[in-house]
């Protein structure tokens, strides 16, 4: 499946009258096959943005607990990985990674489900990004293919929908899904490419080099928002941060990668925010050891 340039195609939403498009028959969320999900993407964003779809957190669209998936979720016993200079270690990591842009891609829809009246300039924004994200899976499953392995050849997990909740406010949303996932994995992405430098098949690195490329731009988006919530709402953001963070430390899953300084900055973050991920993580982390 070839995307349409994510720039083109949102460009395009303002000509078109939404009194054309119908509802799709399923959404991407409740949609079980990787596939099919790659294919409904485009429309079910086109529809979200021209407010033509029935929003799945009304009455009578309920958000499932868990997004729907063709393949199992966690085994008790998760099983070890192999180096990276095998193939199986590799399909693995494309594995794992596909797992989290798929999480990622729902996520993006899930917001834009659930709050209906955020600007347009933050839903075209957001729309952009789910689709970067559709286009990453799809570089994963690809590369996956070219490894002689499948989507399913490895068990799943959920951490990342399960960090969040209807419960949520925008800001928390915000703050969830593009402040610490979304940064976490900008962290996860600069270790990633340190250890793939040494790997013959250079198809691996690009991959996981675009996909962290990309990730700076969506952490500055949940950095911008954030602080633009916190600016309307007459909120420090620095404080906030740190005391949201702390507040929804139990629902937040410990990642162990340390944070990138680096990447952080290259999206907006200044040094006293960036020490204010280093102080959670470590709490994090001292939390996790506890249990």
């Amino acid at each position: 499946m070839e995307f349409l340039d994510t720039t083109t195609f949102i460009d395009s939403q303002a000509s078109q009258s939404s009194s054309i498009i119908t509802a799709p028959s399923s959404s991407v969320i409740t949609t079980a096959s990787v596939f099919s999900k790659l294919q409904l993407v485009e429309t079910e964003v086109h529809q979200l943005l021209s407010k033509s779809s029935v929003p799945i957190a009304s009455a009578a669209h309920r958000m499932p607990l868990r997004p729907g998936r063709d393949i199992s979720f966690q085994a008790a016993h998760w099983p070890g990985k192999n180096g990276l200079q095998t193939k199986t270690g590799q399909a693995r990591l494309l594995h794992d990674l596909a797992n989290i842009e798929l999480q990622a891609v729902e996520l993006g829809l899930r917001t834009l489900h659930e709050f209906t009246d955020t600007p347009v300039e933050f839903r075209e924004e957001l729309a952009r990004i789910t689709l970067q994200e559709a286009s990453h899976l799809e570089l994963c499953l690809s590369g996956l293919e070219d490894l002689g392995h499948e989507w399913g050849d490895w068990h799943i997990q959920t951490a990342l929908w399960d960090a969040t909740s209807a419960e949520d406010s925008l800001i928390d949303r915000i703050l969830i899904v593009h402040c610490y996932l979304e940064g976490s994995g900008l962290d996860a992405g600069d270790i990633l490419l340190n250890r793939l430098g040494g790997v013959a098949n250079k198809k691996i690195a690009a991959i996981v080099g675009k996909i962290v490329r990309d990730e700076i731009g969506h952490v500055d988006f949940g950095r911008r928002w954030f602080q633009h919530y916190c600016a309307e709402a007459g909120i420090n953001s620095k404080v906030h941060l740190r005391e949201r963070l702390n507040h929804l430390s139990a629902t937040l899953p410990a990642r162990g990668a340390k944070v990138s300084r680096e990447l952080r900055a290259q999206s907006g973050y200044d040094a006293d925010e960036i020490e204010i991920f280093e102080e959670f993580q470590a709490l994090k982390v001292e939390q996790s050891r506890k249990n």
